[in-house]
């Protein structure tokens, strides 16, 4: 991105802006359901960064308009990053039709750049199959996995390929506990996808219903718990099942709890389970919000 003497951030042709928390929402939210819009997350600090600007801003400018990159200094605005889990810079999180459809992290060469935006723009959905897909999205964060699932079929009916589906289906089928199949469905996604945030997601959600197959029935961990609340492993083992549950609010606490006791019980591993959860459930769930923040709340009081 070009500056100014007084080093403020200037436009590269209107396709590259810096944007703010107040501004995101007409920058990029609004934005995205004309053309994908790129979010870099970036800070002044940050020497990867300073190498993948350049890249972006050639590469969105070759795009013809097909795609716009927004930049977002997370030391000046912390909080939409924040919402979105992002927890390493450079972090790149692609927007279409008003949400987030992919990502990447770190500073990428100019050849997978080029293909990350290829794909994104290749991938940009119709208004008819973006329906399709605001409506699973909303059956699954409601509960209603069967619901989803059969959404999500149906528009890989039409797009066999088309990952964000493949993805949310793999989700739907965990909900149902149909764990074998969800792991059949994700193996269709091609290796070049695996980052993709909804794919971190479905696999996620994956490992954790794996974890809990193992445990005990749950009122047998909660008895457990009463009677040692220094059984950390047992209210490890409680959080899990809290949310296999779809009790998520009680996984949280159990967590928290831990951390709140003992951060370095098991190498930090109440932390890093509470990390996998919000993978699991997305960036924007409401119990990803307010579980980060009451994370943040511990760790830095």
């Amino acid at each position: 991105m070009l500056q100014d003497s007084a080093g403020t951030a200037t436009a590269v042709d209107g396709l590259v802006k810096e944007t703010t928390t107040q501004a995101f929402m007409k920058d990029v939210i609004e934005e995205s359901k004309r053309q994908a819009v790129l979010v870099d997350f970036w800070a002044p600090w940050c020497g990867p960064c300073k190498q993948l600007t350049p890249v972006l801003e050639k590469v969105v400018k070759a795009a013809k308009g097909k795609v716009k990159l927004v930049k977002m200094n997370i030391d000046d605005h912390p909080a939409i990053p924040g919402q979105m889990g992002i927890q390493s810079i450079p972090a790149v999180i692609a927007f279409v039709n008003g949400r987030p459809a992919d990502g990447f992290l770190g500073a990428l060469p100019e050849g997978q750049v080029t293909a990350f935006i290829e794909r994104i723009t290749k991938d940009k959905l119709g208004g008819e199959t973006q329906d399709v897909i605001k409506a699973a999205d909303k059956a699954l964060a409601e509960g209603d996995a069967a619901t989803a699932a059969e959404l999500y079929s149906e528009v890989l009916a039409e797009n066999t390929d088309n990952v964000y589906a493949l993805a949310g289906l793999a989700r739907a089928l965990v909900e149902t506990g149909q764990v074998d199949e969800a792991k059949e469905i994700l193996a269709r996604v091609p290796e070049a996808r695996h980052g993709d945030t909804a794919v971190a997601a479905a696999r996620a959600a994956i490992e954790l219903a794996d974890q809990a197959a193992s445990l005990g029935p749950l009122a047998d961990l909660e008895n457990k718990v009463a009677a040692n609340p220094l059984d950390h492993q047992a209210r490890y083992d409680l959080a899990l099942a809290f949310n296999a549950a779809n009790r998520r609010a009680e996984a949280l606490d159990q967590l928290l709890e831990i951390v709140r006791r003992d951060r370095k019980w098991n190498d930090d591993g109440a932390r890093k389970q509470l990390v996998q959860l919000f993978d699991a459930w997305g960036p924007t769930d409401e119990s990803t919000v307010a579980g980060r923040k009451r994370l943040s709340s511990i760790l830095f009081a």
